[in-house]
């Protein structure tokens, strides 16, 4: 793997890390909000895993 395509995940793991904590911060902690965690999670992370890694 190419250092850019890491640095690319790492900026975006950090950003997705950061919003996930403020979600927990800031609502309550519900199946409807882990749900929405996760969804975002493989939104953002699978296509780019699918792009960069799997080749």
């Amino acid at each position: 793997m190419k250092t850019s395509v890491l640095i690319r995940f790492i900026i975006l793991g950090l950003l997705w890390f950061g919003l996930v904590c403020y979600i927990v911060a800031h609502a309550p902690l519900t199946l409807y909000t882990i749900f929405i965690i996760v969804a975002s999670g493989i939104i953002v992370f699978v296509p780019m895993y699918k792009k960069y890694v799997k080749k």
